[in-house]
Parts: structure tokens; sequence; C-alpha cells
């Protein structure tokens, strides 16, 4: 990916197309505050950026409990109210949907049930079959076939300090059966068909390449899906947010190689189509 960022740049600069507004869906455990250095990036690359809120993470929301409780396809509904928002706010501006982890798992769901976005973005995300993981991830069988069932049974939600604590008692439920069947949380009736660009990172244990590549595998149709593995430091599961030039690049390269709309007029010279 060495000549994206120049080349993103570029592209940025030289269409006259609007801008797609990138909607993020946060990771497990993770709230939108989080993102701002993402929301920068994008911005400092002519894009605009929203960081949607994650049930149970934000300063406003209350936490998992046994007595507040959510599903996956509640989260699912919040990213289709946010994408007919934006849509209604700005119909001339295509709509991205970037998730990262969680957030990509929730996309996928969207992307395949709802009227989907103009494109898809998922960073860091798997199914997360176990057998996709080096070993058959034994570490993911404790914790879906032990922890996540009896602490959840004992107390209504998933508590600290547990993997993605305070977690709410049903969407656990279903991130573990998911992660012993291969099956996700909702109706699966083909492959998704969004433009999409699915992301690995090289040092990604909790997304690892295999996983991914299952991923694509299993839920994307091959015509319409890009697959790109960032080597560029940082490259862990969460720590390329806080320097997310790389990623952001290969975006903005993405977008404007594949989907963006021709620009009315190019400088001479900068016909070349960016590479990731």
């Amino acid at each position: 990916m060495t000549r994206a960022p120049a080349l993103a740049r570029k592209a940025a600069m030289t269409t006259s197309s609007p801008t797609p507004v990138v909607l993020i869906a946060p990771a497990m455990g993770i709230g939108a505050r989080f993102y701002r250095p993402l929301v920068e990036t994008f911005s400092e690359r002519g894009w605009t950026a929203i960081a949607l809120p994650r049930r149970g993470f934000e300063l406003d929301h209350p936490p998992a409990s046994r007595a507040h409780d959510w599903s996956y396809q509640d989260e699912i509904d919040e990213i289709a109210r946010a994408v007919a928002a934006q849509r209604a706010a700005e119909p001339e501006r295509p709509v991205l949907v970037l998730g990262h982890s969680l957030g990509g798992q929730m996309a996928v769901g969207h992307a395949l049930n709802e009227p989907p976005a103009d494109g898809l973005i998922t960073i860091g995300t798997s199914l997360p079959y176990h057998r996709d993981f080096p070993f058959n991830g034994p570490h993911l069988v404790l914790m879906a076939g032990l922890i996540v069932p009896a602490l959840t049974a004992a107390f209504g939600y998933l508590p600290k300090p547990a993997f993605g604590g305070p977690g709410a008692k049903t969407l656990m439920r279903e991130w573990a059966r998911m992660v012993l069947t291969a099956r996700p949380p909702y109706p699966v009736r083909g492959s998704v068909t969004t433009p999409s660009l699915v992301i690995s990172l090289d040092g990604d244990t909790y997304a690892p390449r295999d996983a991914v590549d299952a991923f694509v595998e299993r839920l994307f149709t091959p015509s319409t899906s890009t697959r790109l593995h960032v080597t560029e430091q940082p490259t862990d599961h969460v720590g390329w947010v806080r320097s997310p030039g790389a990623v952001v690049d290969g975006v903005v390269a993405w977008w404007h190689r594949s989907l963006a709309p021709a620009p009315d007029v190019l400088p001479a010279g900068d016909a070349a189509a960016p590479s990731a």
C-alpha cells in the first residue's frame, strides 16, 4: 500500500463529486469518543466521519445489567436509523458504513437485511468462528461455551472483567453461539452485494488474516468485495485507531478507484487510478 496515501489525497482534492459520509460502528466495549482520531483523519482527507454510539458504553447510556438488555438486531436497527437520517439530511452525499470488529459484524447484518448504504467497510472483523482461528481457537471455545453462558445466567449480563464486559446478556449469548456454530445472529439469505472493503491488520490477534479471509468467503460477493491487508504500524486490533492514517488512505483510495462518480474535470496528469 505504499502509493495509497499520496494518491488518496490527490483524488480527494481533484474530484468535484460529493465526498462520502462515513458512519463508524464501534467495536465491542468501546464508546464513540474513542474514534476521535479516526474522525479527525477522515476530516483531514476532506471527508466527514461520524462515530455512532455503542450501547452501554457511552457516558449518557446506562450499562448492561439484568434490567438493561439488548441484541444484535437492536444495534443493527441503530445503524439503519443513522443511515436513513444521513440520507435525509444530505441526499446528494454517498453514505458508507464502517464497522470495527463487532461493529463490522453488525454492519454486515445491516447490509444483508436493511436498505444498504452505498458502501461497506469492515476493519478487524471476522465471524468469529473458533475453527477459523489458530489451534481451533480454544480461548474462544472457553469463552463462548462456558464463561458467557455461566456468567450471564448468574448475573443477568456479562460483568467485568470478562471480555466485552459489561455486556448485554442477549447480545453476548448471540456472539457466543456464532463463535461455536459459525451462524451469524441475523438472517443470511445470500451474500453481501454492497460494494465492500474488508480490511485486516497485520498485528491483529483478535481477527487474524485467515479468519478475516474466511469471513469474506462466507458472507461477501467476490465481484463487489475488495480485500486489503494493512501492515503499517500500529496494526493491533484497537491501537490502529489512535494512528489510522494508513487505514484511512486505503479507504479513500478504494473509494476513488472503485466507486466514486467520475469528476467533472481532472487536471492534466491526474487521470491515473489510485492503487492500494
